[in-house]
């Protein structure tokens, strides 16, 4: 979709004046590359009432009234009847609030569901919703086939033509004449809407005269009998002699109860399903006006007014024909013949007018209505290049090409020959657009957006959510295997539609949806209530550029465990000296970033006059409620030079770097955006004394801090993982719960220690790395007399166990880096260059293989006179020594209680 960023006041404005535009910002494409006109035509009456009337009359009203009768009983006609306008009416509620939400463009009820659910379901919704209008059409046009065969089909016993019963029958004339009356649908779609519009209201003139005809007969026309012959395709014969009684108490009395029996024409054994299907059909055309929608003046104001004027009045219609056939005909009538209103009529050609009309009309309404849903479908981009033609119109506006597209498939549904054996699978499918239509607003209203502000206000989330149920019970009731194949075909559009990712910016429910329960759950979610045996890390992960942070990113996703992980970014500026807030526009950026790493992070910019008053800022907002950051990682202090991830990653490198993802980031602009990474000549924002007070800071604000070093020696792909494979050199994950810049201090159950461990043993549950074995090196002083570093280490396996880790522990000696320790000067914050050397030559010579390794971080020092020396320590503890995590644990985390 094509300029999807224009300004939303565009939008609306050219929406509501009528701009021949799509409002999609999509401009059709004509035939010629002639301008087009004006398409909005139609008014309340012509564009809304009269296709919605004619297309609930059809070919059910004057061929298949005497059938539900007949077969159902006025009780059981009447309780179908009901039951259909009651699912009806509250789906219609469910329109008349979504089209007064706002202008509605092209495409009626796809239009709707799409721009209120989003493309995935709005797409395979609207093109099921287009299927189920195909099928219509081959129903209206096997109904239209079979009352001209009524009048002029051959006898099927005889030979010979008598009358005017010069056609041919049999299943592939049948097709043939529907392929003709198809033909004839198609010329007139083709030559516009607005034609068909204007002959409509003609039409619609002769079928109110056959219904006020059908109505006046009883009155005129006295008792008298009838001779009706079946033949059936083994030749059998079966005559019957039906009554038509006038008005009859003992005929009403008759004819009140169900009598199901085989329906001559499929010769299958009818029940109330079946029944009900033939007869919803009738009811499958209350979208008719809102499929108008791209040619009416104001759809919003007419398309609830017209429909529902035009439902009330159908139902009244089919009410009064109800009772009337109920009171007048012989069941026998009923059911063995479809045109009894010819019968029974004081001028039979006159019922048989309205039939052809009306039948012709409902025809061209679906394929008009269905070519108009292909149009939008096609002009939203979603399924790609099979539909891309339809987008063409002519220089009038009219979308020719889905016309064809249309034509065809009807011509397909015609080869079922019957217009009974299709009727099931059209009502299925109406059923679900308008359980899709009532979901829709459902998920408006639940989400209680402010803009959702409906003129309409007959409505509620029960009435919808009633229509929904109704919807779906019917659907079962009707047929199971057709509601079941509808709902997997259904399924399968969506996932086709999520995987192809389709660009919109309609607004997607389910980020209000989302946001409202979220919303709802974090004021739930009580940081009062916090117990140690839940807790997880939740980790701000401070990134200064991410062309050399890629790797840490991608790491600490795996460390968080379903806890909160927040990427924080400080830019150095004063807002009183700029324009305007320089951050804002960066957001689109990282959130491409972590889209592009798969990583699952939120992302937290804020402006401020240096990194420490930065990052005391987002330790201290980031989060809501319960959801806040407790953990805090740093990359290392170093003075080396930092590699260009986006270098090495296909990611950043290859693919098409024109096209951008939803949201308008495209790949050279996102590596624009993020500057090079550091080199000799680049200045250094942070120095060490801020470095070692945001250390500080972290730990006053009791928070946990993780200092992250030569992560960037993990694989390119930054999955960690893909070093991990049976190689004993990189399968391991080495924990040093040893604070190793004091030896005399050393202890193994300590706050620090046991964080350092819980960490060490999250990390180990992640996917990624569960098949690493955790190995725990502990530092004992092996040549002591009193043999305690035994006891040390049984009381250590002895909390590994209750602390349910399974991790293999190593005794390491280091009498000789124990001695260096109490030899070097008294001194209590200086430490020696031979110690740091030989703890480093300690850690390489047993963790070289590791493919990460955590070690204790001790507390920084108060003093920023200190704070070079205090890196210069953690320096050299770690040079050269591979992906290391150093750790300093201020929270209680573990548990050994249920």
């Amino acid at each position: 979709m094509a300029n999807e960023h224009s300004p939303l006041l565009v939008h609306g404005v050219y929406s509501m004046m009528g701009d021949a535009e799509d409002s999609r910002g999509v401009s059709a494409v004509t035939g010629e590359g002639a301008p087009k006109s004006n398409p909005r035509k139609l008014n309340t009456f012509f564009g809304v009432m009269v296709p919605t009337i004619l297309s609930m009359f059809s070919i059910v009203l004057f061929l298949r009234t005497g059938f539900v009768v007949g077969q159902a009983g006025l009780l059981h006609g009447l309780l179908m009847l009901f039951v259909a306008y009651f699912i009806i009416s509250l789906t219609i509620l469910s329109i008349c609030a979504i089209s007064t939400n706002g202008a509605v463009e092209g495409g009626g009820a796809y239009f709707m569901i799409s721009r209120s659910l989003g493309p995935e379901f709005g797409g395979s919704i609207g093109l099921m919703f287009y299927l189920a209008k195909v099928c219509a059409c081959g129903v209206y046009v096997l109904g239209l086939v079979e009352a001209i065969l009524d009048v002029f089909g051959k006898d099927p016993g005889s030979a010979v033509s008598q009358g005017l019963h010069v056609l041919p029958q049999g299943y592939w004339y049948t097709v043939l004449y529907s392929s003709v009356v198809l033909l004839l649908c198609l010329v007139v779609c083709l030559v516009g809407a607005h034609i068909y519009a204007k002959a409509s209201f003609i039409i619609l003139v002769v079928v109110t005269v056959s219904l006020i005809s059908i109505i006046i007969s009883p009155l005129i026309i006295s008792p008298q009998r009838f001779n009706i012959t079946h033949t059936y395709d083994n030749n059998h014969s079966v005559t019957v002699n039906p009554s038509y009684t006038g008005f009859n108490g003992t005929t009403l009395k008759n004819n009140l109860g169900p009598r199901y029996s085989l329906d001559y024409s499929t010769n299958t054994m009818m029940s109330f399903a079946t029944v009900f299907a033939v007869m919803f059909t009738s009811c499958t055309g209350i979208m008719a006006g809102a499929n108008m929608s791209g040619e009416l003046k104001d759809p919003s104001e007419s398309i609830p007014k017209g429909t529902i004027i035009a439902v009330s009045y159908t139902f009244t219609v089919y009410l009064l024909l109800f009772l009337l056939l109920s009171s007048t005909c012989d069941r026998l009538l009923l059911i063995n013949d479809y045109a009894v209103f010819q019968r029974v009529n004081v001028w039979p050609p006159l019922v048989t007018i309205g039939v052809y009309c009306a039948s012709l009309s409902a025809a061209m309404c679906s394929m008009i209505g269905a070519s108009r849903i292909l149009h939008a479908l096609a002009l939203d981009k979603l399924f790609g290049l099979p539909l891309a033609p339809a987008a063409v119109t002519s220089s009038s506006g009219n979308p020719w090409v889905s016309v064809l597209y249309t034509w065809g498939l009807v011509q397909c549904t015609l080869f079922a020959g019957q217009l009974n054996v299709i009727a099931g699978i059209v009502t299925v499918f109406y059923l679900l657009a308008y359980a899709a239509v009532d979901l829709a607003c459902l998920a408006l209203e639940w989400a209680s957006a402010p803009n959702f502000r409906p003129t309409f206000q007959f409505f509620s989330w029960h009435t919808c959510l009633l229509g929904i149920v109704s919807c779906v019970v019917m659907m079962f009731v009707i047929n199971p295997v057709y509601s079941s194949a509808s709902i997997v075909l259904l399924l399968l559009l969506l996932l086709i539609l999520h995987y192809r990712s389709p660009t919109s910016s309609w607004g997607y429910i389910s980020q209000a949806l989302i946001f409202h329960q979220v919303r709802k759950y974090l004021l739930m979610l009580d940081s009062r209530k916090d117990h140690v045996k839940f807790w997880r890390p939740q980790v701000l992960l401070m990134v200064a550029n991410p062309r050399s942070s890629c790797q840490l990113i991608c790491f600490v996703n795996q460390l968080k465990k379903g806890g909160l992980f927040v990427l924080g970014h400080v830019q150095i500026g004063d807002l009183d000296m700029l324009p305007s807030d320089p951050v804002q526009p960066q957001y689109n950026f990282w959130l491409s970033l972590v889209d592009k790493l798969g990583v699952k992070a939120f992302v937290d910019l804020t402006l401020s006059p240096s990194v420490r008053q930065g990052t005391q800022h987002l330790l201290r907002i980031t989060g809501l409620g319960g959801m806040k950051p407790n953990t805090l990682v740093l990359g290392f202090y170093d003075n080396c030079y930092p590699e260009d991830y986006f270098l090495q990653d296909p990611v950043f490198c290859e693919g098409d770097r024109g096209e951008g993802d939803n949201f308008g980031v495209d790949l050279p602009s996102l590596q624009a955006h993020f500057p090079l990474v550091r080199h000799a000549e680049s200045p250094r924002t942070l120095q060490p004394e801020e470095y070692v007070s945001i250390i500080l800071d972290a730990i006053k604000m009791g928070k946990n801090v993780c200092l992250a070093r030569y992560f960037f020696q993990l694989p390119p792909d930054s999955k960690g993982v893909t070093c991990i494979r049976g190689n004993d050199s990189v399968d391991t994950i080495d924990v040093w719960p040893t604070n190793l810049l004091s030896p005399d201090s050393a202890s193994y159950a300590d706050v620090c220690s046991l964080f350092l461990l819980q960490m060490a043993c999250v990390l180990n549950m992640a996917s990624r790395w569960r098949r690493a074995r955790l190995r725990i090196f502990v530092c004992v002083e092996s040549e002591s007399g009193d043999q305690g570093w035994l006891a040390k280490e049984e009381q250590f396996r002895e909390l590994l166990g209750k602390l349910r880790i399974r991790a293999s522990i190593k005794i390491v000696a280091w009498d000789n880096v124990a001695r260096m320790f109490r030899e070097q000067s008294s001194e209590r914050q200086k430490v020696s260059e031979d110690f740091l050397c030989a703890v480093n030559a300690l850690l390489k010579e047993h963790s070289s293989t590791a493919a990460v390794r955590f070690l204790y971080l001790p507390h920084p020092p108060s003093s920023s006179e200190l704070s070079q020396q205090y890196l210069t320590q953690l320096d050299a503890l770690t040079r050269d020594l591979g992906p290391a995590l150093l750790i300093h644990g201020v929270t209680p985390v573990t548990c050994t209680e249920l």
